[in-house]
């Protein structure tokens, strides 16, 4: 943003900027009791995989940017699951979440590419 850093230019970064805020716009409509809860945590996991996504790419160390590759992929799983409980108790329709599907789907796969393409000794 205000640094000008080159991470900012790349795909898998704006496309986990706009999965926040997608999720963000979701969650409005939870529940009042949820704010705390459910609705929170999936922001937060948003936000973690396009925070990780950042900082993994300040990072010189191939082994780092792994790392940080691999919470963000996390946070998208926890993501993925936490849509599932809200979807299930009625928070939301799967059919009102396309663009979070589609974002979700191609950040996990961009991270997945980047995760194998990385060269580390694990």
């Amino acid at each position: 943003m205000f640094l000008e850093l080159s991470h900012t230019h790349l795909e898998i970064f704006s496309a986990s900027r706009e999965l926040t805020v997608c999720l963000y716009k979701s969650t409005r409509s939870f529940p009042p009791e949820e704010k705390y809860a459910l609705t929170q945590q999936l922001r937060r996991a948003a936000v973690s995989v396009h925070l990780n996504i950042a900082e993994g790419f300040s990072r010189k160390s191939e082994t780092e940017r792994k790392r940080f590759s691999k919470i963000s992929r996390g946070s998208l799983i926890e993501i993925d699951t936490a849509l599932d409980i809200a979807i299930e108790l009625g928070y939301i329709h799967q059919e009102y979440l396309t663009q979070e599907k589609k974002n979700m789907t191609h950040c996990f796969q961009m991270l997945s590419k980047m995760i194998t393409s990385l060269k580390t000794h694990d």
